[in-house]
């Protein structure tokens, strides 16, 4: 929880005077029970009404200027502590957004997710608590110890027993609360895990009849979640009844032996109503206090696994010192390049070496698992080389600021993916400047125009989360008219052609041709046809290179490119 504290030194100035006001407001509480006693042994003893009436009007003023204390505490806490939570909120988001892909899956979506959203909840309400009560609680209980002694010292040796008591309750509630707490943290990691995989695979789980399988695995992730839920529920649920009981002997001892010092006359009636009303404020605050040490050890555990992001360093940060700009537009070279996954045991890519310029088509061609995806995923930094260099312009790509080489690049993932909202959003994604008429010039290149024109609203239509509400041929295809759009010296396409037709692919490379003259293109794609006529051809075999030129030079030359052509003209000749 120290470690976030600097999240709230903005508002310094906003907790300086919620305290102010709960010290006003716990100074008025103790300051009652005393006019009140006051009332008792001067007034009502002496039959004074004027007296009476003047202390009782001192009382409903003391008592205002509670009540006022009290609600602007209240507002001013719940506004610190809601900007501490929107603050700590878009800390963890802009931390996750510098993860390189590595951070990624280690943390996974899913964990991810529940500390941005619940373990953030978790930490703010200790905050919206700790503003209030755990300031106010131990104002009025030390205030009350003083006034309790002010009344009577012999009976404020109850004190002595009560307090030990509630500390050694709470202490030992508290040390088996925090384990508990930070399993209910991760448990729920799995409950959301569990569910966006169902929800991401509901046609996989549907087509093989396995949801009944995935009800069992909810269930399941459910139930452990619920047992360990209940655990720390029953813990607490042991506490307060418990904490009541102390409560309520302390009346009882009170009245016990404050009756009998008033019976020698060494107490006034008014001093023990006093006393038991300082009592009763300074258990209360203990009771106050424990409900929110209730939730300080799950707001602890939260607060580990938020500061455990917000510490992660990336593997894939800029360098301090960028390297100039070369004034070269688009060249790409891959020199002795090999990468191995973090904590795999052997090596995906070996010594891969070649260049892609500008006004050229380099094509990447092998067979699963080759390595081709990998070593595309190189260039925009989403892994880093584990050996070699990657050059972007003739400058080492771990030198160059990622914001300075994705703004050189114009990716389409393997697997398309379009935001919520309308299809111009999506498209001016990378350029937000982009005219109306550049939009559907760049629909017209990717192939995509017929099906957007005829979309009820044109460019105006909504699309769903994920691009759920398009064909995944649809998706391929505004996926690659939004990298045209942005008009990079760069273009990668990965297998970004495989939900196409052959015929919509022949018009498709063909406009593409003349649209990307001047850039650099680089294509990974399975289909033969696809890459036919690229002026460039890469051929990988297990992650390592066993032929480079085009492709007529390779099926003279590379055996491995000849079988691929072989087995899949054959079955384009089928189809």
């Amino acid at each position: 929880m120290t470690k976030l504290a600097r999240f709230l030194k903005p508002y310094w100035r906003q907790i300086v005077l919620t305290v102010a006001l709960l010290v006003v407001q716990a100074v008025a509480n103790l300051y009652l029970p005393d006019l009140n006693a006051d009332i008792v042994n001067k007034g009502i003893a002496n039959g004074d009404v004027d007296y009476i009436l003047r202390t009782g009007g001192v009382m409903v003023a003391v008592t205002l200027v509670l009540g006022i204390a009290a609600i602007v505490a209240v507002y001013f806490g719940a506004k610190t502590a809601m900007a501490f939570g929107r603050d700590l909120r878009s800390a963890v988001f802009r931390a996750v957004e510098g993860f390189s892909a590595a951070e990624l899956n280690r943390f996974g979506a899913a964990s991810l997710i529940t500390r941005n959203t619940n373990d953030v909840q978790q930490v703010q309400m200790v905050v919206v608590m700790g503003l209030n009560i755990m300031v106010l609680a131990p104002v009025m209980a030390i205030g009350g110890v003083v006034m309790a002694l002010r009344q009577d010292v012999r009976l404020s040796g109850l004190l002595l027993v009560v307090i030990p008591l509630m500390g050694v309750v709470i202490g030992l509630a508290m040390s088996r609360a925090l384990p508990l707490f930070r399993q209910v943290q991760e448990k729920t990691d799995r409950i959301n895990q569990v569910v966006r995989e169902h929800l991401a695979g509901v046609r996989v789980v549907r087509a093989f009849v396995r949801t009944k399988h995935e009800q069992e695995r909810f269930e399941r992730a459910n139930a452990d979640l619920t047992q360990t839920a209940l655990s720390v529920q029953r813990l607490f649920a042991t506490v307060m009844p418990v904490m009541m009981t102390i409560f309520n002997l302390t009346t009882v001892a009170i009245l016990l032996f404050g009756a009998r010092r008033v019976d020698v006359g060494a107490m006034q009636v008014g001093n023990l109503m006093a006393f038991l009303a300082y009592m009763m404020q300074i258990l209360i605050s203990v009771m106050m206090a424990v409900l929110v040490f209730v939730m300080v050890p799950r707001a602890a555990a939260s607060a580990e696994r938020i500061v455990e992001v917000l510490e992660t360093k990336p593997a894939i940060r800029d360098p301090e010192l960028p390297a100039p700009e070369s004034g070269m537009c688009g060249y790409v070279e891959f020199d002795r390049v090999s990468f191995r996954y973090p904590g795999a045991e052997h090596a995906v890519l070996h010594e891969v070496s070649f260049t892609a310029a500008p006004g050229e088509v380099t094509a990447i061609v092998g067979s699963t698992g080759s390595g081709k995806s990998t070593l595309i995923n190189l260039v925009p930094r989403f892994y880093d080389a584990t050996e070699g260099r990657v050059l972007v312009d003739c400058v080492d790509v771990r030198d160059m600021p990622r914001e300075r080489l994705w703004a050189k690049i114009g990716f389409v993932p393997q697997k398309a993916f379009l935001f919520s909202g309308t299809v111009a959003e999506n498209l001016r994604y990378g350029r937000p400047d982009a005219t109306e008429e550049e939009l559907w010039h760049a629909l017209e290149v990717a192939q995509a125009r017929e099906f957007v024109e005829a979309m009820p609203q044109g460019l105006d239509t909504p699309i769903a989360q994920g691009g759920v509400s398009v064909s995944g041929g649809q998706r391929q295809r505004l996926a690659i008219a939004r990298a045209l759009v942005k008009r990079p010296d760069v273009y990668i396409f990965d297998d970004s052609f495989s939900a196409l037709d052959f015929k919509t692919d022949a018009r498709l490379r063909k406009a593409l041709r003349a649209e990307t003259r001047g850039a650099t293109v680089l294509i990974v794609a399975q289909r033969v046809s696809t890459i036919m006529d690229a002026d460039r051809i890469v051929v990988l075999d297990q992650g390592r290179v066993v032929g480079i030129g085009r492709h007529d030079e390779l099926l003279a030359s590379c055996e491995t490119y000849r079988e691929i052509v072989e087995s899949q003209l054959a079955l384009e000749e089928i189809a």
